[in-house]
Order: structure tokens, then C-alpha cells, then sequence
């Protein structure tokens, strides 16, 4: 009788532990709803009639499934091909930033140089300048170099991110100066102690930077939008935008485009977020 009223108490005492939070998790589900519902009512109206989509007040639940909308995409748009540009960019973009990112928060970190600070605080000025006030350099650039109408002329402005570069310093400037010493003493070179040692540290970072920019890449719409101007070398993001026409818009077919590009990177969010998280919250080596 006593072992009984033993393993009861523990577990009282955590029921009433757990009550005082009650009130935080329903106001955390709450949330939560209002933030999936939008993603929940894209995936009902991808299969549900133009019809539906329009009426007023609004059909939450279709009265059948019209699966064929997501057919009726690939007569629409040339998904597939639109898809491997999108892909094409978004490979090229994340692996530019991966390696100049990587290299640059380095050198900021742990190489000292004349001027590293000046530089550092001028890199700091891009990330508070929006990003329209130098599209207009930009396309003269891509247009000089003959990039227009080319996944090259979108990728290249976006090899290089102030925002990761700032991010990977961070990262190095939380590691031990001692590892950076040992390696020294054992006649490692920079790019070796860089490459074997430093690097694998911030894994986390590294992880971190690639989510965000394959986010911000398949995304991205206005830099695409004025780099192409045909159908077939536009990416996603831009091929889905044109189904909005000038006197009328099909909003299942929208929906049900927009449901199959999102379809990689939410795979690939949840695969990696894990890893995103520890990337963002933490700079350094965990004890």
C-alpha cells in the first residue's frame, strides 16, 4: 500500500505542475491554428471549383474533390520545366553563399587585417539598405554581361549574402581560441585549420544558412520577374504569379501550383529543422 501512495504523489504533483500551464498551451494552440490555417484552406480550395473559391460567404469544405486542377497546371504552365529553373537557382544561390559566406565570416572572425573592422561595419550598412534601391545597378550589370533570360543572371547577385556572412562570423567568433592554436603548433596551415577544424565546428550555422537561403531563393520573385520575360525561363515563383490575369484569375489552378511548389521545401524545412533551430539559437561549441 505504501510503494502505491509513493509512485501516486510524483505523478499529482505533476498534474498540478502541469495545470499552471494549461492557460499557455491553449493560447500557443490557438495560435497555432490561426497560423495553418491559411495552408489548410490553400490545400481545400486547390481541389475545389473556381466557383467556390468566389462565393460569398466563402466555401470552407468543397462538395467534391476536383483533383483534376492539379492536372490542368501542367497544360497551364510549364511546370516541370519551371521547377528545374527554380531548382537550378536555388542549388546555385545556397552553395555561393555556403562557400563565400563561410570564407569572409572567417576571415572576419580569426584573421586580422588592416581595415577588418571599417569592412565589417560597411557590411553591416548593406543589410540595413533595402534591397530595390540597387535593382536598377543590378540589371544594368546582369544586362552588360548578357545573363538576361538566364538562371545565371538571376543566381549571380545572390552568391553573396550580408546576413550569412554575419551569421558565420558569429559563429567562428564563438569557438575556442585554443583548438585555432593547437592546430598551429601541430603545422597546420590557415586553409587547413579552416577547412578540417573550424568549418565542422559550425555545422549548425552552415545548416542554418542553407534553409534560410534556399528559403529566400525559391521564393524570391521580383528580382526573377525582371531578369525574364519568357515563360520557359522563368522560375516557379514567377510562372505561378502570371496565372493572375488582367481581367480575371483562376484561383484553384493558383492554389493547386502553389500547393506542389511548397510541397520540396516543407520537406525539406522538417527534415532539417532540427538542425535550423540549433543553427539560429547558438554560435559556438555546446559544452
Amino acid at each position: 500500500m505504501s510503494e502505491r501512495t509513493s509512485s501516486r504523489v510524483p505523478l499529482a504533483r505533476v498534474l498540478r505542475t502541469q495545470r499552471r500551464y494549461w492557460p499557455v498551451h491553449l493560447v500557443l494552440f490557438a495560435g497555432g491554428l490561426v497560423m495553418v490555417f491559411p495552408f489548410v484552406y490553400q490545400l481545400l480550395m486547390s481541389v475545389a471549383t473556381d466557383a467556390q473559391v468566389r462565393s460569398v460567404p466563402p466555401t470552407l469544405i468543397p462538395d467534391a474533390l476536383h483533383w483534376e486542377n492539379y492536372a490542368e497546371v501542367f497544360t497551364k504552365l510549364p511546370f516541370l520545366k519551371q521547377f528545374g529553373t527554380s531548382v537550378l537557382i536555388t542549388v546555385g544561390r545556397t552553395a555561393g553563399q555556403l562557400v563565400l559566406a563561410s570564407m569572409a565570416g572567417y576571415a572576419f572572425a580569426r584573421m586580422p587585417f588592416r581595415g577588418r573592422g571599417p569592412l565589417f561595419g560597411a557590411l553591416l550598412l548593406i543589410l540595413m539598405v533595402p534591397g530595390q534601391s540597387y535593382l536598377i545597378g543590378q540589371y544594368r550589370i546582369v544586362r552588360d554581361m548578357g545573363l538576361l533570360e538566364t538562371p545565371w543572371g538571376i543566381i549571380a547577385p545572390g552568391l553573396f549574402s550580408a546576413f550569412a556572412t554575419f551569421l558565420m562570423r558569429q559563429a567562428f567568433m564563438g569557438l575556442p581560441n585554443e583548438m585555432e592554436e593547437a592546430a598551429r603548433l601541430d603545422g597546420a596551415n590557415q586553409w587547413q585549420i579552416f577547412w578540417r577544424i573550424m568549418l565542422p565546428l559550425v555545422r549548425p550555422s552552415l545548416f542554418a544558412v542553407t534553409i534560410t537561403t534556399v528559403l529566400w531563393s525559391w521564393n524570391d520573385l521580383l528580382w526573377p520577374l525582371i531578369v525574364t520575360s519568357r515563360e520557359e525561363n522563368m522560375p516557379l515563383s514567377v510562372g505561378i504569379a502570371t496565372l493572375a490575369g488582367e481581367h480575371s484569375t483562376d484561383y484553384t489552378l493558383m492554389m493547386a501550383a502553389s500547393t506542389m511548389a511548397m510541397a520540396p521545401i516543407f520537406l525539406l524545412f522538417f527534415t532539417m529543422q532540427k538542425r535550423v533551430i540549433e543553427g539560429l539559437a547558438s554560435s559556438g561549441v555546446k559544452g
